[in-house]
């Protein structure tokens, strides 16, 4: 496996994933996050080592299918992504919501 330097690494995490499953994972110790569609297991676990100076104990990602979408007489389909779960080591979290 080739491995990314630093900033390749930060690119391949888009944003969290706030959904109501996700936010019941959180009490496990597991984060949902939107990474790039042909991120490997071993660099999503990586990335997140390195943003959030964290240590991973696993990650399990999910490819939904793609939808179709219609605009107006054309069909298309809405962009692919690839959803991470990862979950943390104990003693280990992410502030996702900072207090202001």
């Amino acid at each position: 496996m080739t491995s990314l330097d630093s900033r390749q690494l930060i690119d391949l995490v888009r944003r969290p994933i706030i959904t109501e499953k996700a936010t019941l994972l959180l009490e496990n110790n597991q984060y949902t996050f939107e990474v790039d569609a042909k991120a490997t297991k071993p660099q999503i676990r990586e990335a997140i080592e390195l943003l959030f100076d964290v240590k991973v104990a696993a990650v399990n990602t999910i490819k939904p299918p793609r939808k179709t979408r219609r605009v107006g007489k054309f069909m298309g389909h809405r962009p692919l992504y690839k959803r991470a779960i990862v979950t943390l080591a104990p003693g280990n979290s992410i502030t996702l919501f900072p207090e202001v």
